[in-house]
């Protein structure tokens, strides 16, 4: 069982950074591939990125590519994503989530594949 906690969230203008956490809980953390999805309101959940256990493979949506980024810290048990140039396109309950996917490209960005998933945390993005 794996628990997750998001945090970080809040109201920024456009431009502006914010760094998302996701703690997760359990003893397997670097056994388990992490992403970061996103629902904005009336729209599917949507992804953002996820990393390998190890670390060593990054996905990033196209639509995020060179301003969101996704890291892990095992030491740590937490998983980041660290938010540049935010735009009001970004407003969304971001979620992140933990299974054991295969890591490809096709793979990673469904979420039924994710078998743990944390509360949600709000990101909101002024013009």
């Amino acid at each position: 069982q794996v628990q997750l906690v998001e945090s970080g969230g809040g109201l920024v203008q456009a431009g502006d950074s914010l760094r998302l956490s996701c703690a997760a809980s359990g003893r397997t953390f670097s056994t388990y591939a992490m992403a970061w999805f996103r629902q904005a309101p009336g729209k599917e959940r949507e992804f953002v990125a996820a990393i390998s256990g190890s670390g060593g493979a990054l996905y990033h949506a196209d639509s995020v590519k060179g301003r969101l980024t996704i890291s892990r810290d095992s030491a740590k048990n937490t998983v980041y994503l660290q938010m540049n140039s935010l735009k009001p396109e970004d407003t969304a309950v971001y979620y992140c989530a933990a299974g054991r996917p295969r890591m490809t490209a096709a793979t990673v960005v469904r979420p039924t594949v994710y078998d743990y998933w944390g509360q949600g945390t709000q990101v909101t993005v002024s013009s």
